[in-house]
């Protein structure tokens, strides 16, 4: 009977086992199914991150090459400047000279006039004592002439014998030669002063000889401070068309920049877009089965050294298990299958965690980090967790996202999902709505995100990393908050908003 029973009972079992066990590989193969079409969806998340990211680097390189170029032309501009001035002063003593010169031109030929005036005067005087002495002269030859023509000796003999008194005689005689004695004497009078117009004629034209030779000097030193002023004009003629050039030339990058900034600004949007994707989807991979993050990890002095730096950078000014929170979120994603499987890996991962993309970890490393952050990391290590989660940002950026569960640790909220709520239209609420924030006003969070988060990241205050991250989750970063970037979310807080 018992046999009977038991032979019984095995057949059923055996019979259910036949009927079950298909339904079970049937669950099975759809499991894995869907779990290969969520990982292909992510690697084609992650192929389009990828391409952004090199598109992100070909940007900045071209920006970097524009800002050497401007930068170049600048430094040439401000040369052409220099030197554009520089010649503008030469003109401007060149002008000074010439007008003095000019000065000096027009003082030379009023002396010339002077001089020659003189030289008139001189002549019209020398011409007057001629006359005079030729009218003397001639009155003499004369005088002579009549005497010899009325026999000469006989005739001034019969002279005196014709006037009967030799009184009479004696007059005439010394009349006529005191008049050749005047006529003499005047004579004498108009030599010796056309000798002495002669010497001062000579001086007058030796002067204005002098004042030629003076002023083809001057004319000759006018030509040349010409010549050189008209040579230096074109120079600054030429300076100024290419120091217009340049500063065309930099308008014209200025015009390029301004472009590349605006596609970079683009990109960065496409790629927090996609990285806040990626997030999602590894988050809803994830939460098909739970992974065990638990446990303690054998991490060398300088995983320590970094673990303990990220979670000062990104908690320092949070409670000692807030401190714990953001070191558990990094070893969580170490121990996760969605992550890189390293301290180090998981840290300098992409766009997740801002403090490290700021410098600040490196930075408090360089100076070591302090004794309680190093403390919560050899906790953390050791296998302490406050909670398995993958993700955390602030409080604001979670509501902003939607998150639909999170626990808030300090100022940061930590979940392990990126499940969001559907929103419902105010008027309906039963009616679900798609949001999509406004173009303008998300990228104006995401930024405000960005700066507040690094802000306070800055400032080694948890929360403001946590707004980091959601800034950057939300807005660029933020979303780009995939399950690897999640880590912004989940490790970050702030940059976490990103990385979630």
């Amino acid at each position: 009977m018992k046999s009977r029973f038991l032979r019984g009972i095995i057949c059923l079992l055996l019979t259910v086992g036949l009927v079950t066990a298909p339904c079970f590989l049937s669950l099975a193969d759809e499991y894995d199914e869907q779990i290969e079409a969520m990982k292909g969806n992510e690697a084609k998340t992650q192929e389009t991150i990828s391409i952004l990211e090199k598109q992100t680097q070909q940007t900045k390189e071209a920006i970097t090459l524009l800002q050497g170029q401007r930068q170049a032309t600048e430094e040439n501009v401000n040369d052409l400047q220099k030197q554009s001035s520089s010649l503008k002063n030469t003109i401007e003593g060149y002008s000074e000279k010439l007008d003095v010169l000019g000065e000096e031109i027009r003082d030379t030929e009023d002396a010339m006039s002077d001089v020659s005036s003189e030289i008139v005067k001189l002549n019209d005087e020398l011409s007057e004592i001629r006359r005079e002495r030729d009218e003397r002269y001639a009155l003499l030859k004369k005088r002579v002439r009549s005497v010899y023509e009325s026999g000469g000796g006989k005739g001034m003999m019969r002279l005196m014998l014709e006037t009967g008194f030799f009184g009479d005689l004696m007059s005439r005689a010394e009349y006529f030669s005191a008049v050749v004695q005047y006529d003499q004497k005047v004579m004498a009078e108009c030599q010796a002063l056309e000798d002495q117009l002669n010497e001062k004629l000579s001086v007058v034209h030796e002067k204005e000889e002098e004042l030629d030779v003076y002023q083809e000097s001057l004319d000759t030193k006018y030509d040349e401070l010409e010549g050189l002023t008209d040579e230096v004009m074109g120079e600054l003629a030429s300076t100024n068309n290419s120091l217009s050039s340049e500063a065309k030339k930099i308008e014209n990058y200025d015009e390029q920049l301004a472009t590349l900034d605006k596609t970079m600004k683009a990109i960065e949007a496409q790629t927090a877009a996609a990285q806040a994707e990626l997030a999602k989807q590894v988050a809803a991979r994830l939460a098909l089965k739970r992974e065990d993050t638990s446990g303690a990890y054998s991490a060398s002095g300088t995983e320590l050294e970094w673990l303990a730096a990220t979670i000062q950078a990104e908690a320092d000014g949070e409670s000692y298990t807030g401190k714990l929170a953001v070191g558990s979120v990094i070893m969580n994603r170490v121990k996760s299958s969605a992550f890189p499987n390293s301290i180090v890996g998981v840290i300098t991962q992409n766009m997740q965690f801002a403090s490290y993309r700021s410098g600040k970890v490196e930075l408090i490393m360089a100076k070591g980090p302090n004794s309680t952050c190093v403390k919560a990391a050899q906790e953390v290590l050791g296998g302490a967790r406050v909670g398995d989660y993958l993700f955390f940002m602030t409080k604001y950026y979670a509501d902003y996202y939607g998150i639909s569960e999170y626990t808030m640790i300090g100022n940061h909220a930590f979940f392990y999902s990126w499940t969001v709520k559907p929103k419902t239209d105010p008027v309906a609420p039963e009616t679900p709505v798609t949001e999509q924030p406004a173009e303008n006003g998300g990228e104006q969070e995401t930024e405000q995100g960005q700066d507040n988060g690094e802000d306070e990241n800055a400032g080694e205050d948890s929360g403001g990393e946590g707004e980091e991250s959601g800034g950057e989750d939300s807005g660029g970063e933020g979303e780009n908050t995939s399950g690897a970037e999640g880590e912004g979310d989940s490790g970050d807080g702030g940059d976490q908003g990103e990385n979630s």
